[in-house]
Order: C-alpha cells, then sequence, then structure tokens
C-alpha cells in the first residue's frame, strides 16, 4: 500500500449529471463546487465545455469564481473539443478515448491506428497552448491488456501528466481491478487514476483495489451518482481510504452529510436510509442488542463516531428494541419507571412499531407513557 496521499477528482458535475434526469442549473453546480472546494477536493471534472452554450457558460462561471481546486473539462480526441475547454478557461484538459475492441468498432470502425493518430493530434494541440492533458481509456477494464498499455505509454510519451482507467461498463471484480492496475502502474510513469461504475455494485471496491495496487488518484460523485447504476461514492472512498488504509486524502470530513445534503437536493434523489456514510440510518440504533452496546461503549456497533462526517448518534425506539434503550430514551426525558411498567411500555411501544411499520417518534413514545 503506498503511503501517498491520494488525490480526489470529484466528477459529480460531469459523469454525475450524466445520470438520467438529472440536470444541475448554474446556482446549483456553483455551490456543489464551492462545497467541493471548501472541504479540500484537489480536482474537479467541471463538464464537457464542448456540449454547448448552457454548460460552457457555467463552466466559465466556476473557472472565474478563483478555486483552490484544478479544474478539469472532458473532451472527446477532437481539436473542436478541446478549442470549447479553452474558451471556457479551463487550463487543464481530460481526453476520453475508447480502447477496447467494442467501443472502437462502435467510435473509429475498429481503426485502432486512427483513434491513435486522433489521439496524438489532440494531446499536441493542448500541450502547444499551455494545457496539462490527462488522458482517460474508455472501457479498459475490457481492453486487451498489451494494447491498453501501448495507449497508456503513448500518452505518456506525448506528454499526459496522468492515466485513467475506466470501468465503464463496471464488469470488474477487485481482484481483477488489482491485477489490471498493477501491470499498469509497474509501467508507467505517470500517476494512474480509477474512474468505477457501479453497475455490479462494485465501484466502491474496485476503487479501494485500485488504490491497493498503486493508483494514486480517484474519480467519485457525491451520493454516487452516475451513469446507470452511478460511480464511486466519494463519502464511502474518503472514509474508507481514512479509516480501513490510514491513508489521508485532505478532505474535511466533517462536512459530508452537509455535501450529500445539497447534491440530494439539486439532483432531487433522496438519499436512501441504509446508504454508507451519509444515510438517515447510518447512526440509528433501535435493535435491543446493539443499542445496549453502544450505550455501553460506541464502539460496539460503530465503525468511526458519527461526528466524523457531521451525523449524530441516534437511538431509536421501535419493534426491535430492548429495556435499556427504552429507560435510557425514557431518562432523557424525565421518566422513570419500575421493572413491570418497563415491560408493559415495550409491549406497547412493539405494537404501535409493527402498526405503523416504523420506529417511534419521541412523541408518540411519550404519548404512550401517559397513556398507560
Amino acid at each position: 500500500m503506498n503511503n501517498h496521499t491520494i488525490q480526489i477528482n470529484d466528477t459529480t458535475l460531469r459523469d454525475g449529471e450524466q445520470a438520467a434526469g438529472i440536470a444541475f442549473n448554474v446556482e446549483e453546480k456553483i455551490a456543489i463546487a464551492t462545497l467541493l472546494d471548501m472541504m479540500g477536493v484537489q480536482e474537479l471534472e467541471v463538464g464537457i465545455p464542448a456540449m454547448g452554450q448552457d454548460e460552457a457558460e457555467s463552466i466559465k462561471t466556476i473557472a472565474h469564481l478563483g478555486l483552490n481546486a484544478k479544474l478539469l473539462g472532458w473532451n472527446r480526441a477532437n481539436l473542436s473539443d478541446i478549442q470549447a475547454s479553452i474558451d471556457c478557461g479551463l487550463e487543464r484538459v481530460h481526453i476520453s478515448v475508447p480502447v477496447s475492441e467494442i467501443q472502437i468498432a462502435a467510435k473509429f470502425r475498429g481503426h485502432k491506428q486512427l483513434m491513435l493518430v486522433r489521439l496524438q493530434d489532440a494531446i499536441n494541440f493542448a500541450c502547444d497552448r499551455g494545457l496539462s492533458v490527462s488522458v482517460g481509456g474508455e472501457d479498459s477494464s475490457r481492453a486487451d491488456e498489451s494494447f491498453l498499455l501501448d495507449v497508456a505509454l503513448k500518452a505518456q510519451e506525448s506528454g499526459a501528466f496522468r492515466f485513467r482507467f475506466c470501468d465503464t461498463v463496471g464488469v470488474l471484480d477487485p481482484i481483477s481491478t488489482y491485477n489490471k492496475v498493477c501491470h499498469l502502474v509497474s509501467h508507467l510513469s505517470i500517476p494512474v487514476e480509477m474512474h468505477m461504475h457501479n453497475d455490479f455494485g462494485l465501484a466502491m471496491a474496485n476503487t479501494l483495489a485500485g488504490v491497493k495496487a498503486g493508483a494514486l488518484s480517484v474519480n467519485t460523485t457525491v451520493n454516487g451518482i452516475g451513469e446507470r447504476a452511478g460511480n464511486a461514492a466519494l463519502e464511502e472512498v474518503v472514509m474508507a481510504l481514512k479509516c480501513i488504509y490510514g491513508l489521508e486524502t485532505g478532505i474535511d470530513t466533517k462536512r459530508l452529510l452537509e455535501l450529500s445534503r445539497l447534491v440530494a437536493k439539486a439532483t432531487n434523489c433522496p438519499v436512501p436510509p441504509w446508504k454508507a456514510i451519509v444515510g438517515e440510518n447510518t447512526f440509528a440504533h433501535e435493535s435491543g442488542i446493539h443499542a445496549h452496546g453502544v450505550l455501553q461503549n460506541p464502539v460496539t456497533y460503530e465503525p468511526f463516531a458519527p461526528e466524523d462526517v457531521g451525523w449524530e448518534r441516534r437511538l431509536v425506539v421501535g419493534k426491535h428494541s430492548g429495556r435499556h434503550l427504552l429507560l435510557s430514551v425514557l431518562q432523557q426525558h424525565g421518566i422513570n419507571l419500575s421493572g413491570i411498567e418497563i415491560q408493559s411500555m415495550l409491549d406497547a411501544v412493539r405494537h404501535k412499531s409493527i402498526q405503523t411499520k416504523r420506529s417511534l417518534t419521541v412523541e408518540e413514545l411519550l404519548s404512550l407513557v401517559s397513556q398507560g
């Protein structure tokens, strides 16, 4: 495992927005970019300048905010795409080329040589104009490994500062990811970046496998939004690198919940309660055994403190609650019950919870006490 700081290159404003049904307005893009920057995210992929006027205007606006984060525009290997990035005031560009047989057949009629010439021309055009260039292999996961390495080496020789390994349709598992990325890392002197999709729910695991193999940069999106099943979630990647691997990303994790809520509102996509790190239930304890453990020592059932990500612990009374939890919650409201009273109250709570199909609010609990 490398001891370097792992760089987060967040693509919420590009790949995140490409999710079906999501369209940010300029104010939302500014708010998201500003908060990501304030939290210490080092690089933001802010959109696709070649998409046209509205997109270009919002990218231009973000480019003029004076953020600390490095801003990146996404481009095909077309000179007009790169010119559009320049016109937006961007100083770094990402150039994406297809590298699998399937994608080259669809986009270049199978002409690998034509794709390589286009890539070379695009890199030269960008470098001649003083831009920093990163290159991405679309569908790297399904590409022939020796051809993929050829493309990455060509990018490196032509002046690219990084190569992006893309699991475009999310078909890898962590072991294959590790092996493929090791192969690239061992032959390249420029950093490798992970861009994983979540079609089998493995984007986060594959991202970590890539880091373990030596990748130094990772693409993320807030709440894991993105095309189809989404991308690796920023909040999950950052907390896993920090807590599981002890790797720093330089990001203020205490604002992850705030960031998640901002993006959930802008996308009009509520976060599922059991979503890792930022879901409503992440630090909610209802089951008797868990709540009893947490009351004695939070480490029994929490992998990190809720405050680390902007949450507070919640002890929830419901169908699975036990006496300790019920007593604790009632004592917080100045209510002390005897042993017999607590058992009948527990029965009443469970009955009410089954009726309502959820845990009880504090008001509902206190109302049961007054009825009892």
